[in-house]
């Protein structure tokens, strides 16, 4: 049997906590061999991956300098060092790989200066944040039209994420909706019952920052556990906004009905799901223009038969019917997130006929085997098209 062809997967870190979705597309690949390069791989433990198909490519010198220049002085995107492109490209030859992946539309930014030799297929990822964040400077949006003309493919996890990148100037030739999937064999549906005492269990899991409307949560949380005093949120994962959300809770009176989780593996996730109730994921734009795809936690507490309360926001909308698969309500909206949560609680038929639709929409569109294949049919798209041209 012929060797698989070499995909080289770029990472900047490999992996951060709230970065699984990538881990799972990575090892997920049937057809292609894949290779990682990264600058600093963290978390090993977490994300166990076979160190010889990893290769750590140095950082650049003086590089706290390097991003005062940039980002101060210049108020361009930070690129790649010389020595970098030199150490790549030696490692793009050495592994003979034939297609490059680069994660994260600012990493395709950083690695402009490698993207302009047009050394092989090069496919970048938008995940959500890389679609908005300093578009609106001018440096920015010139360094991201340009890396729409070397990059083959962009590609997307939602329209809304498409939706954007047409509007920043991306070729629609050039554009694919490449959504991340879930291992469904990995989040059964569990049959909930509704609890006689009162004692809803809530939860979100999430990266603890400012898109993820965790301050919203808590404040709807707080009215309902006025009429609901055994009921509980769980909060499942870490962040900067830790602290501040702590204090939330202590201001509010519920810091004792509040259990922050920190992060969970997937074991651990998974029984806190298997707990819950319901589930809370009231995204909004943060301020610096960070937008969602299609939040993973939230396809697998869908998978599970658990009923999801979200925003109409990126692309959540394009995963949660409202009113069929799940409720959604207009970002930052506290009143109308407090009001369909209790719709959720007062009428337990709802809830459960949201957590089975729900269920059935991810297991019909989000399924990992299956993206992960839709994935590797632009890879070789790209390739055969680089061969042919």
């Amino acid at each position: 049997m012929p060797p698989k062809p070499v995909v080289a997967s770029y990472c900047v870190t490999f992996l951060a906590p709230e970065m699984l979705h990538v881990y799972r597309q990575i090892r997920g690949l049937q057809e292609f061999q894949p290779v990682v390069l990264t600058e600093k791989w963290i978390h090993r433990d977490r994300f166990p991956f076979d160190p010889s198909l990893v290769e750590v490519i140095p950082r650049a010198r003086l590089r706290a300098l390097r991003k005062l220049w940039y980002k101060q002085v210049t108020r361009r995107p930070i690129p790649a060092s010389a020595r970098q492109v030199q150490t790549i490209e030696r490692v793009l030859r050495q592994r003979e790989a034939r297609v490059l992946h680069v994660y994260f539309g600012h990493i395709g930014l950083y690695l402009l200066p490698l993207l302009r030799k047009r050394l092989l297929p090069t496919v970048v990822s938008f995940h959500g944040a890389d679609a908005g964040v300093d578009h609106h400077q001018p440096q920015h949006r010139a360094a991201l039209l340009e890396l729409f003309q070397v990059a083959d493919r962009l590609l997307v996890r939602s329209e809304a994420l498409a939706t954007e990148l047409r509007k920043a100037g991306c070729p629609e030739a050039k554009l694919r909706l490449n959504r991340t999937g879930i291992p469904l064999e990995d989040w059964p549906s569990v049959a909930r019952e509704v609890p006689a005492d009162g004692a809803w269990r809530l939860l979100q899991a999430c990266r603890l920052i400012e898109k993820k409307g965790l301050d919203l949560s808590l404040r709807a949380f707080a009215r309902l556990h006025r009429d609901y005093p055994a009921a509980r949120l769980v909060i499942a994962g870490e962040g900067p906004l830790q602290t501040g959300l702590e204090a939330l809770a202590r201001e509010l009176g519920i810091q004792d009905a509040v259990a922050f989780r920190g992060f969970l593996d997937e074991a651990g996730l998974r029984a806190e799901m298997q707990r819950a109730h319901l589930f809370l994921h009231p995204s909004r734009t943060g301020s610096d223009g960070n937008q969602e795809g299609v939040p993973n936690s939230m396809l697998e507490a869908m998978a599970t038969g658990l009923p999801v309360l979200a925003t109409h926001h990126g692309g959540i909308p394009e995963a949660v019917t409202d009113g069929v698969s799940g409720l959604l309500v207009p970002e930052n909206d506290g009143p109308a997130l407090t009001a369909a949560l209790r719709r959720l609680i007062d009428d337990p038929d709802l809830a459960r006929r949201l957590g089975t639709a729900g269920c059935a929409s991810v297991r019909e569109t989000f399924s990992s085997a299956a993206r992960v294949a839709d994935l590797e049919r632009i890879y070789a798209e790209v390739g055969s098209r680089w061969k042919a041209g």
